[in-house]
């Protein structure tokens, strides 16, 4: 998956930007709290994304 598709995704489920690490960012679901680190790749392995989503609770 395109990163920039998976992020637009997250960003409609209500996720937002927590912060700028070395290679990732970090996004908090901030209905709940947890937060989950995103690898800047052009491209995201799928199964990537499902663990991502779970980490995140979505």
């Amino acid at each position: 998956m395109k990163r920039r598709d998976f992020i637009r995704e997250l960003v409609q489920e209500g996720c937002v930007l927590d912060r700028h690490g070395g290679r990732h960012d970090v996004y908090t679901n901030p209905a709940n709290g947890r937060k989950a680190p995103l690898p800047r790749h052009s491209e995201i392995k799928n199964s990537l994304c499902d663990l991502i989503r779970k980490q995140l609770g979505l």
